[in-house]
C-alpha cells in the first residue's frame, strides 16, 4: 500500500512539473504462460532504470512513455526472462502480448559458495544442493533447522546438522558443518554450535549446501561441508513481502502424552523489503515468533531483525561497498530430558530445564573493487556477539564475541587459469561462568588455481595453511589440500571427481564446560584434540528432456574419512575441583570414522495438461563405520547417530490460482547409541523407560506433508498446511520426541 501511495505522489507531482511532456505512446498487452496460456499476475515490467510496473490479475499490464525508443525485460521468478526493443513511429498504441516458458536450465543456475566465486552449479567440482525461498514459503517453513533437515542426505539432530553421516550427536557443542551469511561464518564463539534461530530466511534469493570436507576456503568447522545463506540484491522494481501465520498442535498418536487442556498455538510475522535508491541497494527484514510449544516447558519467543546496505560508487567503475546487520533475541526453555516414556514423554523433567535469554549481533561491513573479468579484490569484515542468560542458573551465563575479518583476491592470470587467494582471522574471546574465560585466535592463508587445459574440462587445486591458539597457547600449523575435475562429456552431461582434507579444532564448550544438568553431569576436557579427516567423490549430473519435461539428475559415489572424533564419553573422572572420584560425560577423542555411500538427487518441471508441475526428490545410502587406527580396517561397528537410508520426494503443481505441495519423507532406523542410555540402571536414571522405549520403537519412518494455496489478486496469497499428515511418532536424539501432526494457516502478500 505504502510502495502505490508514494508510486502516485511522484506521478502527481510529474504532472506539474512536466507539462509538455505527453507521452510518444502506449504499450500494453497480456503475460500469459506460453504453454498453458494462462495468465500471469506479478510479472515484473521494467523499461528503463527505476522504471517498471506489474502485471494485474489479468496478466495485464500498460505503460505510458515519453522516450521514443524502448528496451522492456519482462522477468518473474520460476520463468526465463524475455526483453523486447520497441521504437515509437510518432504518437501511437502498441499491443505487445509476452507468453513465458518456465525455465528448464537448472543445470545452469549460478552458484557461488564453492569456490568463492560465481559459476554454474554444473562446472562445480563437488556436490551442491540448492534451496530456492519459494521452499520456504511453499512449506510453511520459518526455521532454518527445519528447512535444511529437509535436504536429501542431511540430517540436524537436536541442533547438531550432519551431511551424508559425516556427523553424529555431541550434545549441541561443536559443528563439523560450518554456517555462513553471504560467505562470513556464523558459528557462536564459545560453544561453536549453529545459532538457528537467528538465521535470517528474509530477503534471500537462495541457500548453498557444500556436501564434503571444505576446510581450504573455510577453514575449522568446515569439516563436514557447509551451509551457506545468500542474501538477495534489489532490482529496478522495489519488492516489499509478509507473511502472517499461526497455528496449532494436534494430538499425539499416543493419547498418554497429552499434557494440555487447550491447543498448544504457534504464530509467527515476517516482513521485508527490497529497493535500489540512485546507487545504493536497500534491504530490510524482520521476522516473530510465538510459539507456545507442544512439549511442556520447551515454548520460545524470538525476534529478529536484518538490514542489507550496498552502494556502488558513482566515480570508480567496479567499487561497491556497504554494510549487512543481523540480530535476534530469544526467549525460550531448550528441551533436555522428558518425565518418563509411558505419559510424561512430551512433559520436560523439572530439574534438567532452564529458562534461557540470549542475544545475537553480527555487524558485517565489506567493500569490493572488480574490473571487468579480470580480477576482483575483497574485504570483509565481521563484529559478532552473542549472550546467553539464565536467570534461574546464573553459573551457566555465557558472553562471547568475536571479530573476524578475510582479504580475498581472484585474478584471471590468463584465459586458462584463475587464482582465488587470501587470508583470514578470526579473534575470539569468552567471558562465561560456564566454561571459564578464554580467548582464541585462528589465522590462515588459502590459495586456489582453477586451469582450464581444454574447451570442456576445468581442473582446480587448493592449499590452506591454518594455526589456532587458544589462552595464547599455540597448536600445530595445519595444512590442508583439496583438488578437482569437472569433465563436459556432451552438452548437458557433466561429470566430476573431487578430494578435500578437512580439519576442526575444539570448541571451547568441548574443552572447558562443566554443568549438571538433572541427573546429567558435564566434566570438563581441557586435553581434547582436534579432529581431522578428508572426503572424496565421483559424480555425474545430467539435464533432461522428457516431452515437456525438463530437468536434472544427479548420481554420486562419496567416501570419508576421520580420526580423533571427539564424542561425550560416560565413566568414572576424577573431579577437577575436589579430587573426589565421580561419574559423569567428558569429550574424548574417541571415534575413527569411515562413511561409505551414494546419492541420487533430481528435479524436474514442466507441465502435465493445464498444470505447471514440478517434481523434485534425492535418496541417500550410507555406510557409516568404526576402523582401527593401527590395522587401518573397518571394525563393523556402525557410528552412532546415523542411518543407512533416507529419501525425500516432492510434487508441487499450480493451476489458475491453485497452487499445492506434497512432500514424502522416509528414513531409516538409528543404527546405534551411546550405551548408557540402554542401560537398566543409568538409561533409567537418565530418561526414566527409555530402554524399553528404544527397543520397541526405533524402527524406519516416514511423514508426509502437504501445503495448498490460493492466490487471492495479483498480490495476496491464502495457503494452509498440515506436516506430519500421518501423525507418525518418531524420535532424533535420545528422549527427544518431534512435532505430532500440526496445522498452520498463512496470509502472504507480495508488491
Amino acid at each position: 500500500m505504502i510502495h502505490y501511495i508514494l508510486t502516485s505522489l511522484c506521478v502527481l507531482l510529474l504532472s506539474f512539473g512536466l507539462k509538455a511532456a505527453d507521452p510518444n505512446g502506449i504499450i500494453k498487452g497480456k503475460v500469459f504462460d506460453k504453454t498453458t496460456q494462462e495468465p500471469l499476475a506479478g510479472v515484473y515490467v521494467v523499461y528503463g532504470k527505476n522504471l517498471g510496473t506489474t502485471t494485474d490479475q489479468d496478466g495485464s499490464y500498460i505503460i505510458k512513455t515519453t522516450e521514443g525508443k524502448l528496451k522492456i525485460t519482462f522477468q518473474f521468478i520460476g520463468y526465463e526472462s524475455v526483453t523486447k526493443d520497441i521504437v515509437f513511429k510518432e504518437v501511437e498504441t502498441i499491443e505487445l502480448n509476452i507468453g513465458l516458458e518456465m525455465k528448464v536450465r537448472e543445470i545452469d543456475q549460478i552458484v557461488i559458495s564453492a569456490n568463492k566465486n560465481e559459476q554454474k552449479v554444473a562446472e562445480l567440482t563437488v556436490s551442491m544442493d540448492i534451496i530456492k525461498t519459494a521452499f520456504l514459503s511453499d512449506n510453511h517453513i520459518t526455521d532454518a533447522q527445519e528447512l535444511i533437515n529437509k535436504t536429501p542426505g542431511i540430517e540436524v539432530m537436536d541442533g547438531q546438522a550432519s551431511i551424508r553421516g559425516g556427523s553424529g550427536f555431541s550434545y549441541g557443542v561443536g559443528s563439523r558443518v560450518l554456517a555462513l551469511i553471504d560467505g562470513l561464518p556464523v558459528l557462536s564463539a564459545d560453544a561453536g554450535n549453529i545459532k538457528w534461530q537467528f538465521l535470517p530466511l528474509e530477503n534471500l534469493s537462495q541457500i548453498e549446501i557444500i556436501k564434503g570436507a571444505s576446510s581450504v576456503l573455510y577453514g575449522s568447522s568446515a569439516l563436514n561441508g557447509i551451509i551457506n545463506f545468500r542474501t538477495a540484491d534489489a532490482s529496478n522494481i522495489p519488492v516489499t513481502q509478509f507473511f502472517a501465520e499461526t497455528g496449532i498442535f494436534g494430538k499425539p498418536k499416543n493419547r498418554n502424552w497429552i499434557w494440555w487442556n487447550t491447543p498448544r498455538v504457534f504464530t509467527s510475522a515476517s516482513f521485508s523489503h527490497l529497493q535500489k535508491i540512485g546507487r545504493t541497494d536497500i534491504g530490510i527484514g524482520s521476522n516473530l515468533l510465538i510459539d507456545e510449544g507442544y512439549r511442556r516447558l520447551n515454548g520460545e519467543k524470538l525476534a529478529r531483525v536484518s538490514l542489507r546496505l550496498k552502494h556502488f560508487n558513482s566515480k570508480v567503475e567496479g567499487l561497491s561497498y556497504g554494510l549487512n546487520l543481523n540480530a535476534g533475541y530469544t526467549i525460550k526453555r531448550d528441551f533436555v530430558l522428558w518425565e518418563n516414556a509411558d505419559s510424561g514423554a512430551l512433559k520436560q523433567n523439572e530439574s534438567a530445564t532452564i529458562k534461557l535469554h540470549g542475544d545475537f549481533l553480527a555487524i558485517n561491513p565489506y567493500i569490493s573493487l572488480k574490473k571487468s573479468d579480470r580480477y576482483r579484490h575483497d574485504l570483509r569484515m565481521q563484529i559478532q556477539s552473542s549472550r546467553n542468560r539464565f536467570p534461574e542458573s546464573e553459573k551457566n551465563n555465557s558472553d562471547a564475541v568475536s571479530a573476524f575479518s578475510e582479504y580475498q583476491l581472484w585474478y584471471r592470470l590468463f584465459e586458462f587459469l584463475d587464482l582465488t587467494a587470501g587470508a583470514s582471522e578470526n579473534y575470539s574471546h569468552v567471558t562465561s561462568n560456564f566454561f571459564g574465560d578464554h580467548t582464541g585466535l585462528n589465522v590462515a592463508g588459502f590459495a586456489q588455481f582453477e586451469i582450464r587445459p581444454l574447451n570442456r574440462l576445468k581442473a582446480v587445486a587448493g592449499l590452506r595453511i591454518e594455526n589456532n591458539s587458544l589462552d595464547r597457547k599455540n597448536d600445530k600449523v595445519i595444512p590442508i589440500f583439496r583438488a578437482g575435475l569437472n569433465w563436459q562429456a556432451a552438452d548437458y552431461t557433466f561429470i566430476r571427481a573431487s578430494f578435500g582434507q578437512g580439519y576442526r579444532y575444539p570448541s571451547i564448550a568441548e574443552k572447558y564446560a562443566a554443568t549438571t544438568l538433572g541427573s546429567v553431569t558435564i566434566i570438563p576436557s581441557p586435553g581434547i584434540q582436534p579432529e581431522s579427516g578428508w572426503s572424496s567423490e565421483a559424480g555425474i549430473k545430467q539435464g533432461i528432456l522428457l516431452g515437456k519435461m525438463r530437468g536434472q539428475a544427479d548420481f554420486s559415489l562419496f567416501m570419508s574419512q576421520n580420526k580423533n572424533m571427539i564424542e561425550y564419553f560416560l565413566a568414572m573422572y576424577t573431579d577437577p575441583d575436589t579430587g573426589i572420584p565421580s561419574t559423569g560425560f567428558k569429550a574424548t577423542n574417541i571415534e575413527q570414522s569411515r562413511v561409505y555411500g551414494g546419492e541420487m538427487e533430481f528435479m524436474m518441471n514442466g507441465s502435465i495438461g493445464n498444470i505447471n508441475t514440478t517434481i523434485s526428490g534425492g535418496y541417500t545410502f550410507i555406510y557409516p563405520v568404526e576402523f582401527n587406527k593401527v590395522t587401518n580396517k573397518n571394525t563393523g561397528t556402525y557410528l552412532k547417530y546415523r542411518r543407512k537410508h533416507s529419501g525425500k520426494i516432492s510434487l508441487n503443481g499450480s493451476w489458475k490460482k491453485f497452487e499445492s505441495d506434497l512432500s514424502l519423507y522416509a528414513k531409516s532406523k538409528i543404527l546405534r547409541i551411546d550405551d548408557f542410555f540402554l542401560s537398566e540402571v543409568i538409561g533409567e536414571a537418565i530418561l526414566p523407560g527409555f530402554p524399553g522405549y528404544w527397543q520397541k520403537n526405533n524402527t524406519a519412518y516416514y511423514l508426509i506433508d502437504g501445503t495448498i494455496g490460493y492466490k487471492l489478486n495479483s498480490m495476496l496469497s491464502l495457503s494452509f498446511a498440515v506436516k506430519n499428515i500421518t501423525n507418525t511418532e518418531y524420535m532424533g536424539r535420545p528422549g527427544d520426541i518431534q512435532p505430532q501432526r500440526n496445522f498452520s494457516l498463512r496470509l502472504s502478500g507480495k508488491f
